[in-house]
C-alpha cells in the first residue's frame, strides 16, 4: 500500500513537472540591436526587460522568456527572424520590429503562419490591414497628421512646407498630413523628402525659405531633428516647426541644445507625469541608463510588452498563437505609461495625443 501510494505520488510530481514546464512560453522581440538605429533597439530592450523583471517579480504561475534577435533596420534580416520566431514552436507572440519597413516585411510571415505581432513603433497606416494577426499600441500618421494640422491651423498657419525623410513611415507622415491641410483649406508650399542620416540641410533649407511658407512640419527622428534644428538656427531662419512624436526624446535637447527651443510636437508620454506607474517606469529607467530619462519610445516599448504579457497571462493555462491573438484582440482599457490602450476591430490602439513644446530646455505640455 506504501509502495503504491508512493509511486502515485512520484507519478503525480513528474505529471505536475511536466504540466508546470508545459505552461512556459516564450515571446520573440525582433530589433535593432546594431546598425544605424541600434540605439532605439538597445532602449527597446531596456524596456522590454524592465517590464519584464516586473512580471517575474509578481510571482505569477508560470515563466515567460524573451528571446531578442537583431534586425538591424533591414527587410531581409527581418524576414529571417520572422522565420526562426515561425519555426519556434513555443514562441506564442513577437513584438517588433522599430520601423514601419521592417515590421511590415516580417507581418507576411507572421500572416501566414498566425503569429500576433505587436510592434510598439510601426506607425505606418498599412501595417495593421496586412492580417489579424498585426497589432500596434501607438498612434498612426493618420491620426497624428490631422491632429497636428488641426493644431497648426488653430496657430493662423495656412501656407506651410512639409519635409520627411525617404521611408514608408515618411511617406505616411507626410500624406497623412498634406492631405488633412488641404481638407481643412490650406496649402502646401513645398513638400520634399531626405534620406536619413543627412549631414547638411542648408540646401533644403534654401528651398523652404523660397517657398515662404508659415510653418515647416517635419517628420524626422531626433538624430535627423538636431541637425535640422541647428542648422535652421545657423542659417539665421525663425519659421516655426511642428513635428511627430517620432522626434520626442531627451536626447534631442542634448544634440540640438537651445536650437530646439519653440519646436512643437505631440506626445503621449512625458516622464513628468506624476501618475506614480509613470514615475516607477522612469525612476527605474534612470537607475539602468545613468540617470538619464526615458523617451517615449521606451514607454511605448515597455507598455507593449505589458500588454502582450497580459494576454499570454489571459491566455493561460495553455496559451497558443491563436488563443494569445485573441486575447491581444480583446484589450480594453489596458492602463499603460502612455495612456490607456484598447485595441479596436481594426487592431488599432486610439491614443490620446498631448501637445508639447520645446521651453527653457525642456518639453513642456501646451494647452493651446
Amino acid at each position: 500500500m506504501t509502495l503504491r501510494l508512493a509511486a502515485l505520488t512520484a507519478t503525480a510530481v513528474v505529471a505536475l513537472s511536466a504540466s508546470a514546464h508545459a505552461a512556459d512560453v516564450k515571446l520573440g522581440y525582433q530589433l535593432p540591436l546594431t546598425g544605424d538605429t541600434a540605439q532605439y533597439g538597445q532602449d527597446f530592450r531596456k524596456a522590454a526587460e524592465i517590464a519584464l523583471d516586473e512580471f517575474k517579480a509578481a510571482g505569477k504561475p508560470f515563466k515567460v522568456e524573451i528571446v531578442f534577435e537583431d534586425s538591424r533596420s533591414d527587410a531581409k534580416e527581418g524576414v529571417n527572424i520572422a522565420r526562426k520566431f515561425v519555426d519556434d514552436k513555443a514562441i506564442v507572440g513577437v513584438l517588433g520590429d522599430f520601423t514601419s519597413g521592417v515590421s511590415m516585411a516580417a507581418a507576411q510571415v507572421y500572416k501566414e503562419a498566425g503569429m500576433p505581432q505587436l510592434s510598439q513603433t510601426a506607425s505606418h497606416p498599412d501595417y495593421t490591414k496586412i492580417s489579424k494577426y498585426q497589432f500596434r499600441n501607438i498612434a498612426t500618421q493618420a491620426q497624428e497628421g490631422p491632429y497636428n494640422a488641426k493644431w497648426m491651423a488653430s496657430k493662423g498657419f495656412k501656407n506651410v512646407a512639409v519635409i520627411a525623410e525617404q521611408t514608408d513611415w515618411g511617406q505616411s507622415v507626410v500624406s497623412g498630413y498634406s492631405d488633412a491641410v488641404k481638407a481643412n483649406g490650406g496649402q502646401v508650399a513645398f513638400s520634399e523628402f531626405f534620406n536619413r542620416g543627412l549631414k547638411d540641410y542648408r540646401s533644403l533649407i534654401s528651398k523652404i525659405e523660397r517657398a515662404k511658407p508659415d510653418a515647416i512640419y517635419t517628420g524626422f527622428f531626433y538624430e535627423d531633428g538636431a541637425q535640422f534644428l541647428k542648422q535652421l538656427q545657423q542659417l539665421g531662419v525663425k519659421t516655426p516647426v511642428y513635428s511627430t512624436s517620432a522626434a520626442y526624446s531627451p536626447k534631442l535637447l542634448e544634440l540640438a541644445g537651445d536650437a530646439a527651443e519653440g519646436l512643437h510636437l505631440t506626445s503621449n508620454f512625458l516622464p513628468t507625469n506624476p501618475d506614480p506607474a509613470v514615475q516607477k517606469f522612469v525612476a527605474e529607467w534612470k537607475k539602468r541608463s545613468n540617470g538619464t530619462e526615458p523617451g517615449q519610445f521606451p514607454a511605448q516599448a515597455y507598455d507593449a510588452v505589458r500588454i502582450m504579457l497580459a494576454a499570454v497571462e489571459k491566455a493561460q493555462p495553455n496559451p497558443t498563437r491563436e488563443s494569445v491573438r485573441d486575447a491581444l484582440a480583446q484589450t480594453k482599457d489596458f492602463p499603460g505609461i502612455t495612456g490607456k490602450t484598447t485595441f479596436g476591430p481594426d487592431r488599432e490602439a486610439d491614443k490620446e495625443l498631448t501637445k508639447v513644446e520645446v521651453k527653457g530646455g525642456q518639453f513642456v505640455p501646451v494647452k493651446e
